[in-house]
């Protein structure tokens, strides 16, 4: 599946992740764009996950009940219409990325899916939650991947 596309004026796909993102930094959400989504979404659900942290994939964004007509999303501000849930660090909203000192470059998965349906999800879902909750009901994706290390 895929057909969304998902850009952002901050970093390209596989780019470094600027600083100004990271938990160290202002912590702010990145900017988002997307383009494809399919006329019959009735929502999006924004998912940013990092695979390669140490104790298994970590969530730092997940935004349901996003505007399907929307387009993307300015810097620090969660998605039109969207609902931001409890990230790994136990807030909701946006987590930075924060891998440990000295690790390679760790890979934070931007994932946006538009659904056919709404979404249903408990208030701090783990990322194979999210992945099974949106399987079924999904009819396009798109992924923008980015790079941070400390």
């Amino acid at each position: 599946m895929s057909g969304i596309e998902l850009r952002s004026s901050a970093f390209t796909d596989h780019a470094p992740v600027p600083r100004r993102y990271a938990l160290e930094g202002e912590n702010v959400s990145p900017p988002l764009a997307w383009s494809g989504v399919p006329d019959d979404a009735s929502e999006l659900v924004l998912l940013c996950e990092d695979p390669d942290a140490p104790s298994g994939t970590f969530v730092h964004w997940v935004v349901v009940g996003v505007d399907p007509h929307s387009g993307g999303t300015d810097a620090g501000t969660p998605p039109p219409g969207g609902t931001e849930l409890t990230n790994g660090y136990g807030r909701p909203g946006w987590g930075g990325p924060h891998p440990p000192p000295g690790d390679e470059a760790h890979h934070y998965y931007f994932r946006l899916y538009a659904l056919r349906e709404p979404c249903v999800l408990p208030d701090s879902p783990s990322a194979e939650q999210v992945h099974q909750a949106v399987e079924q009901a999904a009819l396009a994706d798109g992924t923008l991947v980015g790079l941070y290390h400390r």
